[in-house]
């Protein structure tokens, strides 16, 4: 058996091995979804049924811009909530009929970009979070501040926010000292968490015939995925700076040689490029370059585009004279 044989043979096992791996990962990712669906389900449907109740009773909605916005206007409705629910708590004590107590106000629900935030019962602060992807309406996530009054820090008792995502840390860091950095902190992570999730399934959609396989982390903070449309592997691995990045910042882009036999000509089947007998794994810098600026759909279709030149050059031989 020469070498090539027991290369081939590795190479068989190696993707054995990939396939089961893959296999586990898939498993992993139905069962973490099946035991978090339900109850997630559950608390989205009665948190999207009282958003609902309080947006139907509202007399009012006020669209922000970010100037509005503000430290100052947070305070006015946490004090709202608060005399709201103290006027509730002594009209359950007082006899309606002896002595009527009118609302203390009318019912306003703000609007702040793609932030929706309503007043709900219970001295509770409820703030809805519209995701999008390409202009297009995604999720919709909620998360609900309470207090003990209105002289004591907020804490979240409710929300649908995905497991993974660093809620806790956010609470902790922030929202004691500054809630509505904490609020906005939230709203991007959803979003940036979105965005990564649908360019991944946009290029599944469009190229998975081109992807031999795709695996990421729940966040999708970090990303692989192969390329096998050409007779080499081209490997692509994605890192993100952090979980607000909707652009990879630790980018590697490399083209495997597949093995060939001694009568194997420089050309694959069907006219694609392979590499040479003798050459090396091949680090694509233009791909590297697409992936820091382009969306992820549009990166690949930019390395797709410009595999085979960029193969065919390894592929040639070197100019002694430029050396």
């Amino acid at each position: 058996m020469g070498e090539v044989d027991f290369m081939q043979e590795d190479d068989i096992h190696l993707d054995t091995t990939r396939a089961r791996f893959a296999s586990v990962l898939k498993r992993h990712g139905e069962l973490t979804e099946r035991l978090s669906r339900d109850s997630d389900k559950m608390i989205f449907e009665r948190l999207q049924r009282e958003f609902e109740a309080a947006r139907a009773s509202q007399t009012q909605e006020v669209c922000l811009d970010s100037e509005q916005w503000n430290d100052g206007l947070l305070a006015t409705i946490r004090e709202r909530v608060h005399m709201e629910a103290d006027r509730k708590a002594m009209q359950s004590h007082v006899d309606a009929s002896v002595l009527p107590m009118p609302a203390f106000h009318d019912k306003i629900t703000y609007k702040v970009g793609t932030k929706v935030i309503c007043c709900l019962e219970g001295a509770r602060i409820g703030i809805q979070y519209d995701t999008s992807f390409a202009g297009e309406p995604r999720e919709q996530y909620h998360c609900v501040l309470e207090s003990k009054s209105f002289l004591e820090k907020m804490t979240v008792v409710e929300h649908t926010v995905p497991f993974f995502l660093p809620l806790r840390e956010a609470e902790n860091d922030l929202l004691s000292s500054n809630a509505m950095k904490f609020i906005d902190h939230i709203g991007d992570l959803l979003q940036a968490y979105v965005d990564r999730r649908e360019q991944v399934r946009l290029i599944k959609d469009l190229y998975g015939n081109q992807i031999g396989e795709l695996y990421h982390s729940l966040p999708y903070h970090m990303i692989e995925f192969f390329l096998e449309d050409f007779d080499c592997k081209v490997t692509v691995s994605l890192r993100y700076a952090d979980l607000l990045s909707i652009l990879p910042t630790g980018i590697s882009v490399v083209a495997w040689p597949m093995i060939q036999s001694k009568k194997s000509p420089s050309r694959g089947k069907k006219g694609k490029i392979a590499f040479g007998n003798n050459a090396g794994p091949m680090r694509l810098s233009y791909a590297e370059a697409a992936l820091r600026t382009l969306s992820l759909p549009e990166a690949f279709a930019e390395i797709v585009l410009n595999l085979a030149e960029a193969l065919e050059q390894n592929d040639q031989p070197k100019d002694p004279a430029s050396s």
